[in-house]
């Protein structure tokens, strides 16, 4: 089982309402928090943001080598619907929006999303197709 991810974000105050409202929304709870960083836990996992002093860039490139995106389950399609939908007013903009839900594949139902940073997320449907 994962331990914990942790992301460098530029912009601690921007990941924390991004972050927190999609990690909320998913389940899971605040967890730390210090003065450049917040995590939230879900079961024995825990996400971390932090604008750390050591960091020696400011943007995330989904497209480089790294980190490409975090996929997460949500219990229903219209749950991820709901998410797809909300999203972009808490900062997530859609990705692959002309083939939704299935910009995956046939029979997997998923939103795409990025945020203000450039980090991306999938969130998929767990029910059946």
């Amino acid at each position: 089982m994962l331990h914990h991810v942790e992301l460098w974000v530029p912009d601690l105050g921007r990941a924390v309402g991004e972050w927190g409202w999609l990690l909320e929304r998913l389940g899971w709870t605040p967890y730390q928090e210090w003065e450049r960083g917040r995590s939230w836990r879900a079961a024995g996992t825990y996400l971390v943001v932090e604008e750390s002093a050591a960091m020696n860039g400011t943007a995330h490139d989904r497209m480089r080598p790294g980190l490409n995106h975090l996929a997460f389950h949500v219990g229903s399609r219209s749950g991820v619907d709901a998410l797809a939908e909300a999203g972009p007013a808490h900062g997530w903009q859609p990705l692959f929006a002309e083939r939704y839900p299935y910009a995956g594949g046939p029979g997997h139902y998923a939103a795409y999303l990025a945020n203000s940073d450039g980090f991306e997320v999938e969130l998929v449907a767990r029910e059946a197709t």
